[in-house]
């Protein structure tokens, strides 16, 4: 709890900083929360929620720059870096000089938002403050059972490849779920999207991954952990059925594997292109008759984005949006940038009220060769001259 305190008290002394605070991202990556004072936190109150729209805040998180504001004035001068690891957003820290700093104090401070991202991380096992602190409106009981489902991180970078993953819940939650591991030698996602709205369909997602998750830790092969999560919502649940795809790709060969279980179909933006895969569907999760369900391969290749998205994505007034132009208009950003920026365009479109969860996952696959990148930032370190976005070279996290 009081590990907030001592990051601050270390800049403090080291750095003479004015005053030093963390800022945490909400669930949606929409704000930020201001995190006090261990002994401040009040839990049993909403976090107050700072818009980062347009904000300085917004520069940094989506740049993974840190930002110097020095007024010229004789004012205390802040400075806003980045708290990220392996790509995931956790969030800011804010501190403020009375003189600009050098740039031995910028990779001070750069290092020390970093060390703060593995206390975080280390930290948020034991304590719920951190999760008060990404809640900015109390979520219902099918909200808490859904993003209890999520990865513990939303955005991963490696060698070969990004990922991240974005879900807007419904008015009445609907059941959508994302997941990715990575292993020795893959790295498997599944996007899911369980029947109906609210605890129920909260429920039989939980089911859903939570047989998928422990075929997968058996070391199944995509086959069985798809049979095993049809037979596990057949069996325990009465009338509920799931649809979903699940990837699995081999970060040896690139060779990549594909189920399709009665999901809305993926879209591949290759040299500046979007197409949708059209793939042979399956029968969702859990439908009692019989079948079964064929592992296909997919034509991935270094430089491509792939997109696996939920019906909330087409539904209604969403489906007034050209996703392909959303895809290619942010090809440009990270992939957790992109996951946020659709989502944001859906709920807009829906004036901030979804009938259905919306729920994408974005993936750039970067190739088998490439195991020199930067794991925070995604920067290549095969080029020499290649610094992270903190402005100094580091190996892969």
């Amino acid at each position: 709890m009081e590990s907030l305190d001592v990051v601050a008290r270390m800049l403090k002394e080291r750095l003479g900083a004015a005053s030093v605070s963390f800022l945490i991202t909400d669930f949606t990556g929409g704000s930020v929360v201001r995190l006090g004072a261990a002994g401040s936190v009040e839990t049993d109150e909403p976090a107050r929620r700072i818009t980062l729209r347009g904000t300085l805040y917004d520069d940094v998180i989506r740049t993974q720059r840190p930002s110097v504001e020095d007024r010229g004035d004789g004012s205390l001068v802040r400075i806003v870096a980045p708290v990220t690891n392996r790509g995931d957003a956790i969030g800011l820290l804010e501190l403020f000089l009375s003189t600009a700093p050098d740039a031995a104090a910028m990779r001070e401070i750069g290092e020390t938002a970093h060390a703060l991202a593995y206390i975080v991380i280390a930290n948020r096992s034991f304590t719920d403050v951190y999760q008060w602190g990404r809640r900015t409106i109390p979520l219902s009981l099918a909200a808490e059972i859904q993003h209890r489902l999520l990865p513990a991180s939303l955005t991963c970078e490696a060698a070969q490849f990004s990922v991240a993953g974005a879900l807007e819940p419904a008015d009445h939650v609907g059941g959508d779920t994302f997941d990715y591991v990575i292993d020795r030698d893959t790295v498997q996602l599944s996007v899911t999207d369980a029947m109906g709205h609210d605890v129920r369909a909260a429920l039989l997602a939980t089911l859903l991954v939570g047989a998928l998750r422990r075929a997968r830790r058996t070391g199944a092969d995509l086959a069985e952990q798809a049979r095993q999560a049809d037979q596990a919502v057949r069996e325990h649940s009465s009338r509920g059925y799931v649809t979903g795809q699940l990837l699995r790709i081999s970060l040896i060969d690139g060779t990549t594997e594909f189920i399709n279980a009665g999901h809305p179909w993926p879209l591949l933006m290759r040299d500046g292109q979007v197409g949708e895969i059209t793939p042979r569907i399956d029968m969702p999760f859990g439908l009692d008759v019989p079948h079964s369900y064929r592992v296909q391969s997919l034509d991935l290749r270094p430089g491509d984005r792939l997109v696996m998205l939920t019906d909330g994505m087409l539904e209604r007034n969403a489906g007034s949006l050209d996703l392909s132009d959303l895809i290619v208009s942010t090809r440009a950003l990270h992939p957790r940038e992109t996951a946020r920026a659709l989502i944001a365009s859906v709920v807009d479109a829906n004036r901030g009220h979804l009938q259905d969860d919306a729920t994408v996952m974005c993936l750039d696959w970067h190739g088998v060769d490439r195991s020199r990148r930067n794991a925070d930032t995604g920067a290549d370190l095969a080029d020499a001259s290649a610094t992270s976005r903190t402005g100094r070279t580091t190996p892969g996290r």
